[in-house]
This record gives C-alpha cells, sequence and structure tokens, in this order.
C-alpha cells in the first residue's frame, strides 16, 4: 500500500500543514499587532514563557500588543519547523528569526536580531491545533544604534512600507477573498 492510500498518513499531513499555518499567523499576528490573530494561535488556558514574561498566553497577547503599539518596526520569520505528532498533541520545534526595533531608555532609536526557537506543546481540540503551552528559547542576540528617520528617509521609493493591522496590504487583499474572516 502507498503511504498516500493510508488514511492515516493522509491526516498526518493535514496536522502536520495545520500546524505550520498556526505558526505562520503567529509571525502575521505579531507584525502587524493583529490582536485577533495572535489570540488564535493560542488556546484559551495556553501559557507563554517568553523572554522576562511568564504567564498566560492570554497575559502575553495583552503585554505585547500594548508594548509593540509604542512603535519600532519587527518582522518574524520561521524556519526549520520540527513537528512530533502524538495526537491529540504535538511537541513542535520552530527556529526563528526577529528583526525588531525600538527605543532604549535614553531614546536612541536600535535595532535588535534575535534568533532563537518556539518550543511548543500544540494541542488538537474539536479538530483545530493551537499552541497550548509556549517555551521561548534564545539561541542569539546582536543590538546596534539605527539611524532614526521617517518611513520615506529610510525606505525611498520603496513602497508600500509594512504597516500595522488594518492599514498593512495583505488586509485589503485579504477582504477581497471570499473567505476572508473579519
Amino acid at each position: 500500500m502507498k503511504a498516500m492510500d493510508d488514511p492515516s498518513a493522509l491526516q498526518m499531513l493535514l496536522d502536520r500543514e495545520a500546524i505550520r499555518d498556526c505558526m505562520y499567523r503567529y509571525c502575521r499576528g505579531i507584525d502587524r499587532l493583529d490582536k485577533k490573530l495572535l489570540r488564535s494561535v493560542y488556546w484559551p488556558d495556553a501559557t507563554d514563557r517568553h523572554g522576562a514574561y511568564s504567564g498566560s498566553a492570554t497575559g502575553f497577547v495583552d503585554q505585547v500588543i500594548n508594548k509593540l503599539k509604542q512603535g519600532g518596526r519587527r518582522v518574524h520569520m520561521l524556519g526549520n519547523i520540527l513537528i512530533e505528532l502524538h495526537s491529540p498533541s504535538a511537541v513542535v520545534e520552530s527556529y526563528f528569526q526577529a528583526f525588531q526595533t525600538e527605543r532604549d531608555k535614553t531614546g536612541q532609536l536600535r535595532e535588535t536580531f534575535l534568533c532563537g526557537r518556539y518550543v511548543d506543546r500544540f494541542e488538537k481540540r474539536g479538530g483545530e491545533w493551537r499552541v497550548a503551552a509556549r517555551t521561548v528559547t534564545y539561541d542569539w542576540i546582536r543590538q546596534a544604534p539605527m539611524q532614526d528617520g521617517t518611513d520615506d528617509e529610510i525606505f525611498g521609493l520603496r513602497k508600500p512600507v509594512g504597516q500595522r493591522m488594518p492599514a498593512d496590504p495583505i488586509y485589503a487583499l485579504l477582504k477581497e477573498s471570499p473567505f476572508f474572516r473579519a
């Protein structure tokens, strides 16, 4: 029997893809400050150990959205997502790179480059996969001063520039989709 003829093999592929999709929603949610999307990544009773924060995932989402509203750009990228299925749970290790800008205590604009891993326990409930427990493990950091300037000064003719939700171009495209979840 071929692997694709085995219904359990097909379900494993579907489960893995659903977990990857959840991880990608996290990146969009955090980068675009999309609180609703970010909450959709975690189960309501999930926990998150994320840098100095350790507590409920709901508390993390509230804290991080409020902090990021103060300014700065960020880009999260994923690679090397290893998923070990133990249905109805999964152990997932996802390597990340995060580029962030923020002002330090003196008001100087600073860029931070972080690399690490999201070490997650996912659970499948009601046919849906979400994070039940997350520990962010940091493997690399680089910080440097950054020149201040407006988007026009920094990006020049490169348009459009990434924005927060709902101004980012992805939200206009999603509104055109018949599958958009407002």
